[in-house]
């Protein structure tokens, strides 16, 4: 058996092409070499898959043949060693049932009241009539739920200066040429001040002195009170009855942060956008809205139909990451009528299986009623990863979009700034709309 389709390309070009242009980067390749295609000419190539069968393959073998290959490198430094991201066997499994329970059930309803209250804060904060910058404000909405739902740091000089460093720190890569630091190694040079790597780190130390300050003086002042998943995290023990440790708890608040912070707002940005640009979408919404206004239930409107299927479609034609974690074989595997070694990299596309025109048909136009008419398997629709890798933190992302939608629909109306359609950019690891997007605000009439 022969591998699949090589990719020509000269590895310069094609990283270039990656970093400056990541949608046309998958798109023109599966015009021209279809469901699967390979990078290097090694016989452990690496390897783009959009094909739902052979993804369920992938997914569904996770932990028996394939290792993740998330850490090392740039993410690392990032993230830290004990990431979930990053653990493998036993570790994985046991770090991830200390971390589930407080993004499910009663746990994860209680940040309901918690996620309007901060929404409804900042958009009315927004000057009337005039265009506002809506990936900023996106920002600032899903850091504070972070900073008081994750971290359970409350407004005061700790509050203000963790949340001014990770401001800082997160907008490190907001442009593709920033992000060409994280794929060229030779780039990371930390001279303190004086390189944009040295910065970046010394800022990221300021944060991880705040961070273990913080779960200090709460383990010396036994201060488990409250309902944050910090504190949460903090009581949690593992089956022989072992707590997380001070590094672990730290690592795993930095990854939720990441994930869940700059993620969330560029879905939200996203979603924004698309509602406006599709105005049927919008006067759609509020009036699904104004049904349940009076109760003001927040749990029964995330249920609301509509509401879910703009939010899944929103995430399925603009996937933050547009694949999932590399796996990486470990067994030999027949895969799609061919034979892969161990070694082998295998990169499901979420991009290109949610662009896929015989699941999604006219797969551009955003159409909330796909996901009314039919319900697709966790194969042909997966924007937060899948197997055993898939995102901890979905169900309160999902939530948190639902929540600020409604809050902004039913109490403000929105117009855009311009007609022209939205490209999306790459924003370090991520793809993400346009720092520049603005939209007008104005009061219901």
């Amino acid at each position: 058996m022969t591998l699949p389709p090589t990719v020509s390309t000269p590895r310069l070009l094609r990283l270039f092409k990656f970093i400056f242009y990541p949608l046309d980067y998958l798109e023109d390749y599966y015009q021209k070499y279809g469901d699967i295609f390979a990078f290097g000419r090694s016989e452990t190539p690496f390897v783009y898959i959009s094909h739902p069968q052979a993804i369920k393959e992938i997914l569904t073998r996770d932990k028996n043949i394939f290792k993740s290959a998330a850490g090392g490198g740039f993410l690392s430094t990032l993230l830290g060693d004990n990431s979930l991201l990053f653990l493998q066997g036993e570790r994985h499994q046991r770090e991830r049932k200390l971390l589930t329970p407080p993004f499910h059930g009663e746990r994860l309803q209680s940040y309901a009241q918690l996620i309007y209250a901060i929404s409804h804060r900042v958009i009315e904060k927004l000057e009337i009539n005039q265009p506002f910058n809506v990936r900023k404000v996106m920002q600032e909405i899903t850091l504070q739920v972070i900073m008081k739902a994750v971290f359970g740091i409350r407004e005061g000089e700790r509050y203000q200066q963790l949340k001014e460093l990770l401001t800082s720190w997160l907008s490190f890569f907001d442009s593709p040429a920033n992000a060409a630091i994280i794929f060229f190694p030779f780039l990371q040079k930390d001279w303190e001040n004086s390189s944009p790597w040295g910065r970046f780190l010394g800022i990221k130390a300021k944060i991880d002195e705040l961070i273990y300050t913080e779960i200090k003086e709460r383990r010396q002042q036994e201060n488990y009170g409250g309902n944050d998943i910090l504190t949460l995290l903090m009581l949690a023990k593992d089956e022989v009855g072992n707590p997380m440790n001070d590094q672990e708890l730290h690592d795993e608040l930095i990854t939720l942060l990441i994930a869940g912070h700059e993620t969330t707002a560029s879905s939200l940005t996203w979603a924004l956008y698309c509602i406006h640009y599709y105005p049927e979408v919008a006067e759609k919404l509020r009036s699904h809205f104004s049904i349940l206004e009076n109760n003001g239930d927040l749990l029964e409107i995330i249920k609301l139909p509509y509401l879910d299927a703009v939010c899944s479609e929103t995430l399925r034609i603009y996937p933050v990451v547009l694949s999932t974690f590399l796996r990486v074989l470990q067994t030999p595997l027949d895969l799609m009528g061919y034979h892969f070694k161990p070694g082998t990299a295998f990169a499901p596309s979420i991009y290109l299986v949610h662009h896929r025109e015989d699941i999604y048909p006219n797969p551009k136009q955003f159409r909330p009623e796909r996901f009314l008419e039919r319900q697709f398997s966790p194969y042909e629709y997966f924007p937060f990863g899948g197997g055993s890798r898939r995102c901890i933190g979905m169900e309160l992302a999902k939530m948190e979009i639902k929540i600020v939608l409604f809050t902004m629909l039913s109490n403000y109306q929105f117009k855009l700034c311009s007609s022209r359609p939205l490209k999306p950019v790459r924003r370090g690891l991520t793809v993400a709309p346009p720092n520049n997007f603005k939209m007008i605000i104005s009061q219901n009439s």
